[in-house]
């Protein structure tokens, strides 16, 4: 049986508004696992079959050391059994370390990246490791052949001359159709923000942003991956911003359909 693993990444120390999504890690597990819900995937996946999740818990960050090493090192060690794993953030900023393990196990990799926000300012706030400067990190590291991103929908100058800089492929969230599919042919890493969807959808993030995807969008773009889908990340949840645990529940039902799509591709 395939199985599927998760890792919890409690850190938002690089969040430039607000803390909070260093909290979302159980909250999400505790919705994935609720006897309110069902295990089973809209794919036909049961994820509650005996050994089916591999449960890796959170990083503990003691203050010693490097993050970003003790990330890399951590989603190694998840990596190393060739199981497909999912990250809980955490805020934007962890996906750079994450994607230092990635790479070393796929020298081609396409980055699907839905969000809200580019995140490829140079240094945001004079921080380069800044929730708002991971994808230019990345590109600039060569940790990925390809990045699309889709959802956006605060586009600034300075994005726009890191798009032609580092060759991203945009699709902004007015352009995101019912029918949206994407042309790939190489594994791929999805990067969500939850923050993608909209407030109504997800209220429980720190940078709200109007005009979003629906939930049922990010479902069917997801669904619509053909090829390997080998490592996620599922950031920016925020239980301070959060209603009766409306955001928790849909981080939860994405973790589901990326988790149940990974075990069908990468099963071929």
């Amino acid at each position: 049986m395939n199985k599927l693993s998760i890792l919890g990444i409690p850190h938002d120390d690089n969040s430039s508004f607000m803390k909070g999504p260093a909290e979302a890690p159980p909250l999400i597990r505790r919705e994935l696992f609720c006897d309110a819900y069902s295990m089973w995937t809209e794919t036909g996946v049961d994820l509650g079959a005996p050994d089916r999740l591999v449960d890796h818990g959170d990083i503990q960050f003691d203050g010693h050391g490097d993050p970003w090493d003790l990330i890399e090192r951590d989603v190694g060690r998840a990596l190393e059994p060739g199981d497909p794993l999912i990250c809980l953030g955490g805020d934007h900023a962890i996906t750079h370390p994450i994607m230092r393990a990635v790479r070393r196990r796929y020298p081609r990799l396409c980055i699907l990246h839905i969000d809200a926000h580019s995140d490829t300012y140079h240094a945001y706030q004079g921080n380069p490791r800044s929730h708002a400067s991971p994808f230019a990190r990345i590109m600039e590291d060569g940790l990925a052949d390809r990045l699309i991103q889709v959802g956006l929908r605060t586009i600034n100058d300075h994005q726009r001359e890191q798009f032609r800089r580092f060759g991203i492929e945009v699709i902004e969230a007015g352009r995101c159709s019912a029918d949206l599919r994407l042309d790939i042919s190489t594994p791929v890493y999805v990067s969500l923000d939850i923050d993608a969807l909209d407030p109504a959808c997800a209220p429980g993030v720190s940078h709200r942003e109007p005009g979003g995807l629906t939930t049922r969008q990010v479902i069917s773009l997801i669904h619509s991956i053909d090829q390997p889908i080998v490592a996620a990340d599922i950031v920016e949840y925020n239980p301070r911003c959060d209603f009766s645990n409306m955001t928790a529940v849909v981080a939860a039902k994405l973790l589901k359909e990326i988790g149940g799509m990974m075990l069908k591709t990468t099963a071929r």
